[in-house]
């Protein structure tokens, strides 16, 4: 799917980057004395507990999107609960730590160096002499080599969804010992620690069969904490128990339950008793941090609502309303007390409900942190009017990605800063902003490459049933009221009218909202939030002379070009998860209309949002979220890759959905894929990045927030942020070790006892 608080930024004007049709990319913010890089801008949030504060048994039941469709992470159906099983029950040769950086799996890896560069890679793994497989077989070769045949592109009867790395391999053999591997690679390859993390067994990679059927509902055979019990499709569950073989660390709960529950009906299911742990919503969390504040010993009420507001008194209703209320009920009109005495005791019997609801989510807390995952605004290069660069930098210009960083993450308390890679994330090795590359947000400048690309306000737009018509005259796309025209305007701008319309010329004025002033081009002169102008000589009323431009804040008229006004299509999902997204968008079409650009927005339903439109090229303006790597020379070249013809005429865009990309770009993927110099390796990266801003094809905004309500007892588990969790270190606090923490509800199967009973329990 974000942020960046790393030095000053290249600011330099867009058409600088324009010399001789050849894309001219600023020297990096990055190449000072100063780490570029950073630090991640959120911690984890997971009750991080010594394994002795940890009671031993206990189950936890965690809520995930869905029931996988493979149990194989390298098939085209793998999701994020794959990933999840396979974290806790399969080999990884390295794991993910705080900052988003590959580190050594001791439980599997003794270590792994390269011992030879020359005539070929050569890398050696030395194994933990305790890893062996659930059957007792030893982790070996055996199981490496099937993994490279199954991966390595070779064979198509492998169906396989990535091969990134295991195509570079050219032969796998058994070390110095049973517990070497020794891998020979035809091509140096930088990110060789990505593979083998998972390892699956041979069982499952030896064959095509196996591989293809053998591990989507079982995996018979596992190396970690845990084993796959049953993926239960009826109850819509995975259950995963403890491995009797695992050599490490012995897992401290009995049994964790994968349990598929929608995100709107998370929040029941926690009343219920049924959850121990789920990512939620903001409204959720409210709720949730609501149902943990300090209550009135009489009426049982929270003291103070969410971010420390007041909360309603008894039944939700303010004093006055009470009083009201028995005022009525007490009253001489009959028939009014006979009706308010029964609401009062529908209101009565809510509120008992509404307590006791309250009182169930009292045992939990939210935890908080950012994903290792990013929110774009996409721009589809493909066709149209961000065909053209010019177009799609003068949007990139025009948005404040500082405030809509701020309309996502402020609100829950998390950083609010805009993400300043394509590639990374603040503290990962290879992050550095080089939004530099494109330029500050910059209204005047954004109207100049329109102009220059043939965009002007005012211009003629032909309709089939209407003729030619004035584009300032363009109904409002975004769905709003249709502008208002003034008769007999000459096109003079008013000083201190700013929520009039100001005609058709350039300094037009259509109804601006608040956060869209505040981030307009501020060249013009302050302005108070009240929208008047405090400029000195600006007395509401006063003549500016013709032509003269609008202070900041006002829209600017729309623009046309050879009979077409400039109107983007804004696909956006319409489920209820998709809230913060839509909010975004409509600060994205604020900004927009300041610079005279139209969005058309068109929701669809989430299942098709991605396939149909992202995917399909049905787009112009798109919002969606890309996970960061830790590898990012091989996992993100297929993103920015530039699109080839394919063999049937139609275009291979592989996962660059914006269809925008370079020869350059490709390239420095390329040498920063094959060299083993992670300094050199990072500076191109940052490079390729530099360029990929230049382009304007998607535009980074904000680190997405993670949210995840978890049991308060419940140690070492909710949100993960960059690092990969230690699932044999999850479980429920002694109760000498919980403080004021709650225990589990009685009779939940979330109880840290070692005999309490597992969960009978069934159940984005």
């Amino acid at each position: 799917m974000s942020h960046v608080g790393v030095g000053p930024r290249a600011v330099m004007r867009s058409v600088a980057f324009l010399t001789a049709g050849v894309l001219a990319v600023p020297a990096l913010a990055g190449c000072t004395s100063e780490d570029p890089s950073g630090k991640p801008l959120a911690e984890q949030d997971v009750a991080a507990a010594a394994r002795a504060r940890i009671a031993d048994g206990g189950t936890l039941r965690w809520a995930v999107d869905s029931v996988p469709d493979t149990l194989n992470a390298f098939q085209s159906d793998a999701d994020a609960t794959t990933t999840r099983v396979a974290q806790a029950v399969l080999p990884s040769m390295y794991r993910m730590d705080e900052t988003g950086s590959p580190v050594r799996n001791p439980d599997y890896l003794e270590s792994a160096e390269v011992v030879d560069t020359e005539p070929k890679q050569v890398v050696v793994y030395k194994l933990n002499q305790q890893a062996v497989w659930s059957d007792g077989r030893e982790i070996g070769a055996a199981d490496f080599a099937a993994q490279w045949r199954a991966l390595s592109g070779k064979d198509s009867a492998y169906w396989t969804a990535r091969n990134a790395g295991y195509d570079r391999i050219q032969k796998i053999e058994r070390g110095a010992n049973d517990l070497e591997v020794k891998v020979t690679f035809s091509r140096p390859y930088a990110d060789w620690k990505a593979l083998f993390s998972p390892l699956y067994p041979k069982d499952v990679m030896g064959t095509p069969d196996a591989f293809n059927d053998g591990a989507r509902r079982s995996l018979e055979v596992t190396a970690g904490p845990f084993a796959v019990k049953k993926v239960d499709t009826k109850s819509d569950q995975v259950v995963l128990t403890g491995n009797p073989r695992w050599w490490g660390e012995p897992a401290k709960l009995d049994k964790i339950v994968l349990r598929a529950v929608p995100r709107d009906e998370r929040v029941s299911e926690l009343v219920a008793g049924e959850l121990d742990l789920a990512e939620i919503d903001p409204e959720t969390a409210d709720e949730v941090t609501l149902a943990g504040a300090p209550r009135d010993p009489a009426t049982g009420t929270p003291l103070m609502g969410p971010e420390g507001s007041p909360a309603p008194g008894p039944q939700g209703r303010s004093a006055a309303e009470a009083l009201r209320s028995w005022a009525v009920a007490n009253g001489s009109d009959e028939d009014a007390a006979e009706e308010e005495i029964l609401a009062r005791e529908e209101r009565r019997k809510a509120a008992a409900k509404e307590r006791r609801r309250q009182k169930a989510l009292s045992g939990f807390e939210v935890r908080k942190s950012l994903e290792p995952a990013y929110t774009q605004l996409a721009l589809n290069g493909s066709d149209g009017p961000l065909a053209d660069e010019r177009v799609r930098r003068a949007v990139a210009r025009a948005l404040d990605r500082e405030k809509l960083a701020e309309a996502v993450l402020k609100p829950l308390g998390l950083p609010a800063e805009p993400v300043g890679s394509h590639l990374a994330l603040s503290g990962q090795p290879a992050y550095a902003d080089g939004s530099g590359a494109l330029g500050q947000q910059n209204a005047k400048e954004a109207r100049a490459l329109l102009a220059d690309a043939g965009w002007v306000p005012g211009g003629p737009v032909k309709k089939a049933d209407e003729g030619e018509k004035a584009a300032g005259a363009e109904k409002d796309e975004k769905g709003d009221k249709d502008e208002k025209k003034s008769d007999g305007d000459d096109g003079t701008y008013i000083v201190g009218e700013d929520n009039k319309n100001g005609g058709s010329g350039d300094g037009g004025n259509d109804d601006a909202k608040d956060d869209a002033k505040d981030g307009a081009d501020r060249e013009s002169g302050e302005k108070l939030s009240s929208g008047k102008n405090t400029a000195q000589g600006g007395a509401p009323g006063a003549y500016a002379p013709k032509g003269t431009a609008a202070p900041a804040g006002s829209a600017a008229a729309p623009l046309a070009k050879d009979g077409k006004a400039l109107t983007l299509r804004f696909v956006l999902p319409s489920g209820p998860g998709s809230e913060a997204l839509r909010t975004v968008a409509d600060r994205i079409t604020d900004m927009l209309k300041e610079i005279g650009i139209g969005t058309e927005i068109t929701k669809v339903p989430d299942e098709s949002y991605f396939k149909d439109h992202i995917a399909a090229g049905e787009y112009d303006l798109a919002l969606y979220s890309w996970p960061a790597s830790a590898f990012p020379a091989t996992d993100a070249r297929p993103i920015y890759a530039k699109p080839v013809p394919a063999a049937d005429g139609s275009l291979n865009v592989a996962q660059n959905y914006t269809r925008v990309g370079t020869d350059q770009v490709d390239q420095l993927f390329d040498r920063a894929m094959t060299t083993l110099d992670q300094k050199e390796a990072r500076d191109l990266l940052r490079k390729a990045d530099s360029r990929i801003w230049a382009a304007a094809g998607s535009i980074p905004l904000y680190q997405r927030p993670q949210l995840t309500v978890a049991r308060e007892n419940l140690a070492n588990a909710g949100a993960f942020g960059f690092e990969t969790p230690v699932y044999e270190d999850m479980g429920y606090l002694k109760k000498g070790a919980q403080g004021s923490r709650p225990s589990a509800p009685a009779g939940s199967s979330a109880a840290p006892s070692p005999s309490s009973s597992p969960s009978s329990s069934s159940g984005s």
